[in-house]
């Protein structure tokens, strides 16, 4: 274990590094988190935009709980005022929209890797 510590650390011999100790990482692929960069219209940004959309579509419309509709224990969601101002007809709040499109965003990636998984992406 120290043998192998020590050559892949680099070795000196006075001010000059000797080189023929060091042994360059060699690379060893994409491995399981391989970055692709498809065009615009690729699967997996058509997911992405559609969960996150119909998440925003879902908080703006009262469909999902928002900072003025919370859900009651029968999962009812009743209005309260929250104390955020809005220029929204409905309501719909900055933290809303954060909210929505962070979870619209974790379902989508959800979605993504499910499908990778199963290998129908």
């Amino acid at each position: 274990m120290a043998i192998a510590v020590m050559t892949s650390l680099p070795q000196f011999n006075g001010l000059r590094p000797n080189t023929s100790a060091v042994q360059p990482m060699k690379p060893k692929g994409k491995g399981a988190l391989g970055i692709r960069c498809d065009f615009i219209g690729s699967s997996t940004n058509l997911i992405m935009v559609a969960s996150t959309s119909l998440m925003l579509f879902a908080g703006r419309f009262g469909l999902a709980p928002s900072a003025n509709r919370k859900a009651t224990a029968g999962l009812k969601l009743e209005i309260r005022d929250s104390g955020l101002q809005t220029g929204d007809p409905s309501g719909f709040t900055l933290a809303d929209t954060l909210a929505c499109g962070t979870v619209g965003h974790i379902i989508g990636v959800g979605v993504v890797l499910g499908l990778k998984n199963i290998g129908t992406l």
